[in-house]
């Protein structure tokens, strides 16, 4: 059963979500979405604005 979990960084919209076949980080707006396997994959090559979520986590609005 898929999960998902919204929030805002710079007062736009993005969503990570999971599935059976993995994680998924998708911007509101256009619907851009990038895909991984793990939670790790996610916040190591996950990016906002050319950002990896790990350096923005602490600027993220739940």
């Amino acid at each position: 059963m898929g999960e998902e979990f919204q929030f805002y960084y710079l007062d736009e919209s993005y969503w990570i979500s999971q599935n059976d076949e993995g994680l998924y980080l998708t911007r509101e707006r256009d619907s851009n979405s990038q895909s991984f396997k793990t939670t790790d994959e996610l916040f190591e090559k996950g990016t906002i604005d050319n950002k990896k979520i790990k350096e923005i986590w602490d600027k993220i609005d739940i």
